[in-house]
């Protein structure tokens, strides 16, 4: 697997820093809303696993109240706007912008991905989107195949298209990404 290029974690602050400023009025509304709805916390906080399996806290808006996803976490969940707050961990150096979906210790059990031989999954940071956050909605196997494609060719042009194709999941909602991604 190559390593990431020259300049992706000044890529990764500055398209968090940047994300952190203009999303701001919106997570301020978000946090709110979530905390009206129900009374819980606006934030939730759930041990993953980042590079070389290291683990790490990563932030997301609240979707859920005793095991029921709320009015609010409906609409977060179906825009993707539940993971703004994890433009902090990218600012922290845990996640990047771009990279492999951020697993949990039970998800790498689950999936049979704790033997070395998946530590190439692990030899770079997860990532807030990436080709298998968009495209692999069919499983372990192709979100695996994703990964190790986005891995061997990781460039700053693929990593702007992919953030791109991620504003446009927010605005049109997962379900109907997909079905467009479909019809091509």
């Amino acid at each position: 697997m190559s390593e990431a290029y020259p300049g992706k974690r000044a890529f990764d602050l500055m398209g968090a820093g940047a994300a952190c400023l203009v999303f701001a009025p919106l997570a301020a509304a978000i946090a709110l809303a979530t905390v009206i709805e129900d009374g819980g916390p606006a934030f939730f906080v759930q041990t993953r696993l980042g590079r070389n399996r290291r683990p790490f806290e990563i932030l997301k808006f609240r979707s859920m109240r005793n095991g029921k996803v709320t009015r609010v976490g409906r609409w977060l969940r179906r825009t993707g706007l539940d993971e703004l707050p994890q433009f902090v961990n990218v600012c922290r150096g845990e996640m990047s912008v771009v990279g492999p979906r951020p697993l949990t210790a039970d998800d790498v059990r689950r999936l049979a991905w704790d033997g070395p031989e998946y530590d190439w999954r692990f030899g770079a940071k997860p990532g807030i989107t990436g080709l298998s956050q968009l495209l692999a909605r069919r499983g372990a196997a192709a979100s695996r195949r994703f990964d190790r494609l986005y891995l061997r060719g990781q460039d700053p042009l693929l990593d702007l298209q992919l953030v791109a194709l991620s504003f446009v999941v927010n605005v049109v909602g997962n379900r109907r990404f997909r079905r467009l991604a479909r019809r091509e």
